[in-house]
């Protein structure tokens, strides 16, 4: 198949400015935070640039309606000025990679100026062309006019940046309003307000830009440019001129947004006799304990579901999560995607053994635990890629009246966990999932309500914190390999163990959500 040629319009690196274009209360910043996080957690590099958070931070928050008053000459020259600030500060990330995964917290605007540096193996990364990953600044403002979206274009495109904008269309005023009231007028420009009068001055500030709007079109800049368009908030998707790898995963991604009220419930298996035994891997039947489980376990869901809704019940194709939910009555679909983690030729094995047969791969895991790939298995990296249409499976899922509940495994329900918390790609492989509990999770505007139910029926603790390997292998991080010590290619068929890619710092996001993650973390066995 030929490549298009490589012009300014199509430059050679992974470089993509996502431009937002749409009214206020449209969900602009919703679809920015979900396609950052989404990126995120693929492994790209993504940062926010809100418009909104600059005004804010350089003329402060409490600006009424006339400050977006497109006839007023001296605002709308101030606002010109801070939209250009933002669109300077994208550039300036992109040539030096000056931060990257901002996504701000759900409790209000982050300020501009606030991130966290990239990183790549644990060293500060360089510029946009660093780490192999793609990098996708989203320019996240109303953008209304040909005019304005003209000039962010032609500045990307000088510095050899890709454009797409994406803009957000919802004629629908119940939503609209609903989306006012929810969320914008909690936000910082109207702090102190009566809710009333605050709904009033917002609605009065969309009429404001309603006057001077105009819709994307394909004949903008000289007809050159990709766009999407969401129309009633994944009612319809009209796709235009897109290309390549991020621009495709982004509109597949957005293609299976949806607002519905949703929750979503997840358990690990009962206790299996692997668990007992200390062993990674492996199709093992569940223990007693399991059993004594995976028997509570509709019990538990039942209270919690309602009458009305509906439930699904997905499971991985191995022993120990089908026996788990070979009790409960509902529908029940099995997923390959869901298996867990392939540990490769150290299946079936006890860490102690790993530790003793191959001391520096155990260490080296230990030092890197999302990159590391087992001989012959995966790593996490590789099992999030795995997991990317279990994602977006969920994402797409618009019934409000039918959940979904996934029997998992432990590294699995980590990434999944991961995505819909935030957590960082260093985090992921930490985070806490005990057997014999289940996690409900209900996503919302800007983040996501966890809820978390267990079942009095004692099990083993698999959970192993960062660092656990014995410390009488700390002299082997200095001394040189031998065929003994680590898992050859000469000896095993297979892809090479470790995979040095970027690993990000944490996004900082939804702290009050993280309990588990931040409780202490008892020295057994996980995968």
């Amino acid at each position: 198949m030929p490549t298009l040629p490589i012009t300014k319009e199509n430059p050679p690196t992974a470089k993509l400015a996502c431009v937002m274009v749409g009214l206020p209360a449209r969900g602009k910043t919703y679809v920015a935070r979900k396609v950052a996080r989404y990126l995120a957690w693929l492994g790209h590099h993504s940062r926010i640039f809100n418009v909104g958070n600059y005004r804010r931070e350089t003329v402060g928050a409490k600006q009424k309606h006339e400050f977006f008053d497109p006839k007023n000459p001296k605002f709308a020259k101030r606002r010109m000025e801070v939209a250009m600030t933002a669109l300077e500060d994208m550039l300036n990330w992109f040539e030096h990679g000056c931060s990257s995964l901002d996504i701000p917290k759900p409790n209000g605007p982050q300020s501009p100026s606030t991130h966290w540096p990239t990183t790549v193996n644990g060293k500060n990364a360089g510029g946009a062309g660093a780490g192999g990953a793609g990098w996708v600044g989203i320019y996240d403002a109303t953008n209304s006019t040909k005019e304005r979206r003209k000039v962010i274009y032609d500045a990307c495109v000088a510095k050899g940046i890709q454009v797409m904008f994406v803009e957000s269309i919802c004629d629908k005023q119940d939503i609209i309003l609903a989306n006012v009231k929810e969320v914008k007028i909690s936000s910082p420009d109207y702090v102190g307000w009566d809710p009333e009068k605050a709904v009033e001055d917002f609605m009065t500030r969309i009429a404001h830009y309603e006057s001077a709007y105009q819709c994307l079109g394909p004949e903008e800049c000289d007809g050159k440019i990709p766009y999407v368009k969401l129309i009633n908030v994944g009612d319809q998707v009209i796709v235009n001129k897109v290309r390549g790898y991020l621009q495709s995963r982004i509109v597949y991604f957005l293609m299976n947004l949806n607002i519905t009220p949703r929750s979503f419930y997840f358990s690990r298996h009962g206790e299996s006799v692997y668990n007992l035994q200390g062993k990674i891997g492996g199709d093992s039947d569940i223990s007693p304990r399991g059993e004594a489980f995976a028997k509570r376990l509709p019990g538990l869901i039942k209270d919690n579901l309602g009458v009305e809704t509906r439930l699904t019940v997905w499971t991985s194709t191995l022993k120990r999560t089908r026996q788990t939910a070979a009790f409960m009555e509902w529908p029940q679909v099995q997923w390959k995607q869901l298996d867990e983690l392939d540990s490769g030729v150290c299946d079936g094995m006890t860490y102690e053994e790993i530790e003793v047969r191959f001391p520096n791969d155990y260490l080296e895991r230990d030092e890197d635990k999302y990159n590391y790939r087992y001989h012959g298995g995966e790593s996490y990296r590789d099992l999030v890629q795995r997991l990317e249409p279990i994602i977006l499976e969920l994402e797409r899922h618009h019934e409000p009246d039918h959940s979904i509940m996934i029997v998992g495994h432990q590294a699995v329900l980590r990434a999944i966990y991961a995505y819909f918390l935030n957590y960082s790609l260093e985090e992921l492989p930490y985070i806490k999932i005990p057997l014999h509990a289940v996690v409900k999770l209900t996503p919302k505007a800007y983040g996501c309500l966890e809820e978390r139910f267990t079942v009095d029926i004692p099990a083993v603790d698999t959970h192993r914190p960062k660092g656990a390997a014995s410390p009488t292998l700390a002299p082997l991080r200095k001394l040189p390999e031998t065929t003994d010590q680590r898992m050859s290619t000469s000896q095993l068929d297979g892809p090479a163990m470790v995979a040095h890619l970027p690993v990000f710092r944490s996004m900082s996001s939804l702290e009050a959500d993280r309990t588990y993650a931040s409780s202490p973390r008892p020295s057994t066995l996980e995968l």
